[in-house]
């Protein structure tokens, strides 16, 4: 699975036309290289050229309507080939980080693959984040070309108006690819760095190298029982965005390393969700926990029994909808457990009986890894006892296959890397027969429908707010979405605590955040549980606010927190 120097420098696809350079800087880089996402395509492409790659359904973005796209490998491969000629004319190299906001489009697919093929970085942009949450993206990854749809440019404008150093726009559908004359390039083997929250407020970038790909589908294709994968012959759905390591990291590459086809969708429709999957012909589905929390409320229909899906991979689904769900539409949820930072080099899948359906199960760990259970003084804790799940690969190199760190933090990189074991940040336990079950998460984290939100962040723009003195965001259950944003707000003695008020601050969070981060539920509080350092006790403010809604005691804002394009 790794080129040496010599063979490299004569393996050059003619569709991909790798120049001598690129692999002189790879080979630079690393000696001895792994595979990329684009070497692994170009191979399947000569086995199965056939085969469809990638079918995107047709889909409205905004006021614009984007058509239904399907591509063969060997078209695929002709269009990734036109890409990588055109970004080597704007002097896009080896290294280079550029920024992709096109959404969950077959074109996202070919720029991701033909930045790739030359060696640069992708960066992949939400078009959902709020300007200022772009613009730290942008700052902070050092892009110098960012590629687009046409609607999507005064998103990226509205973002580079907080950004001080000079960025190009190439909107694709009106305008050639500007030159780049200032770069900034990278060190080692990066293929792409995706943003993740996290508990300091401000998205951390995770340098995910070529080699994370090629673990990620290695460990997907070798999971076998329930989710065994059939070469040529799978059709994967997913609705998850390729922003998040599941879709871009782990689906893209099962099916690109096997000869299937990616079925992207731009978002989860519930209406017409079994239709779609029929119509795709979809054998396997990537879930979260809120698909099958909706599916399960639409009332039983003939199409959703002829669907011809294998299994389902994902995360989160809630307890009591498990059992209802495989028996009601006949194919297993299959639950797992990874993070970014993670990838597949140390996942956890629960792809065999017993699966203990309905209990949080994320399975038993491979014999490809090594993983302890913690208490706060990094002590292992007994069979049963909850505690701080640590994951590393097994063998000599510990980190092979995980993210290579934070970019530009190293710091934080030492510390969820401290004594050579990945720190997760996730609560779980262990059963007598080995297999894990998940409690909660450590982290000051918010999980809704996917999205990880941090608590800080939201607190630091609500902060912000006319008449709040004081606020603290903690997630409080839901029974769709896993988890909602609440905030418990201590206001001016000068304004009243009604639900105009809860209204007005929602509204002003809309305008500064991502709509999916804006609070579902206000509580107005007198006082925010403190310790003696004046620091928000979070596992106190999550009990309250927990009891507040079960006592109605809240303001339901749900109402407002509504999709739209961030302009």
């Amino acid at each position: 699975t790794k080129f040496i120097f010599g063979i490299g420098l004569v393996y050059l696809p003619e569709y991909l036309e790798i120049s001598r350079t690129d692999y002189v800087n790879r080979f630079v880089w690393g000696m001895c290289i792994l595979k990329t996402p684009a070497d692994y395509f170009s191979d399947t492409a000569q086995s199965w050229p056939s085969n469809e790659f990638l079918f995107v359904p047709s889909y409205k973005s905004g006021n614009v309507v984007r058509a239904k796209e399907s591509f063969t490998y060997e078209q695929a491969e002709r269009a990734i080939g036109e890409l990588v000629q055109i970004y080597r004319a704007a002097n896009i190299v080896s290294g280079i980080r550029v920024g992709l906001m096109l959404e969950n489009s077959a074109t996202f697919f070919m720029h991701w693959l033909a930045l790739s093929t030359i060696g640069a970085t992708l960066v992949p942009l939400n078009q959902e984040l709020a300007p200022q949450d772009c613009a730290h993206i942008i700052r902070d990854s050092g892009l110098c070309l960012i590629a687009c749809f046409s609607d999507l440019v005064p998103i990226i404008e509205a973002a580079l108006e907080h950004v001080e150093n000079e960025v190009a726009i190439w909107n694709i559908e009106g305008a050639l690819v500007p030159k780049i004359t200032t770069q900034s390039v990278t060190a080692g083997d990066e293929c792409a760095l995706l943003y993740t929250s996290g508990s300091t407020g401000l998205p951390k970038g995770c340098i995910l190298t070529n080699e994370y790909f090629e673990i990620a589908g290695q460990a997907y294709i070798g999971l076998g029982g329930l989710c065994a994968l059939e070469e040529g012959r799978e059709r994967l759905a997913t609705p998850l965005p390729q922003v998040h390591m599941n879709a871009l990291a782990c689906s893209n590459m099962a099916m690109i390393m096997t000869g299937g086809c990616i079925i992207q969708l731009d978002r989860f429709h519930p209406q017409t969700w079994w239709q779609q999957m029929v119509d795709a012909k979809a054998t396997i589905i990537h879930y979260l926990g809120v698909v099958p929390a909706i599916l399960l409320q639409i009332a039983e229909t003939p199409v959703e029994k002829q669907h011809t899906i294998k299994f389902a991979f994902g995360a989160g689904v809630n307890p009591k909808h498990h059992a209802v769900f495989e028996k009601r539409f006949g194919f297993p949820l299959v639950e797992a457990w990874s993070m970014t930072e993670v990838g597949g080099a140390a996942w956890i899948v629960a792809r065999h009986e017993p699966r203990h359906v309905g209990q949080c199960c994320m399975g038993k760990p491979d014999d490809t890894m090594d993983y302890r259970i913690v208490n706060d003084n990094d002590k292992d804790v007994a069979i049963g006892e909850a505690g701080e799940l640590l994951v590393r690969r097994r063998g000599d190199n510990p980190r092979q296959g995980f993210f290579a760190g934070y970019h530009g933090q190293p710091e934080l990189t030492r510390e969820i890397w401290r004594d050579n074991w990945l720190h997760s940040g996730d609560i779980v336990k262990a059963g007598d027969d080995g297999s894990l079950y998940f409690v909660d998460r450590k982290k000051s984290i918010i999980r809704r429908s996917g999205e990880n939100i941090s608590s800080l962040e939201v607190e630091t723009v609500l902060s912000e707010a006319n008449d709040i003195v004081s606020v603290g965001v903690t997630p409080v259950a839901d029974e769709i979405r896993g988890e909602e944003v609440m905030a418990c707000i201590v206001l001016s003695d000068m304004v009243a605590a009604d639900e105009k008020q809860a209204a007005s601050i929602v509204d002003y969070a809309l305008k500064k955040l991502a709509y999916y981060k804006v609070p579902g539920y206000v509580a107005f509080v007198d006082k925010l549980p403190l310790t003696p350092s004046q620091k928000l006790q979070r596992g106190e403010l999550k009990i309250i606010a927990k009891k507040l809604v079960e006592d109605s005691k809240v303001y339901d804002m749900r109402s407002m927190k509504k999709y739209k394009k961030a302009l």
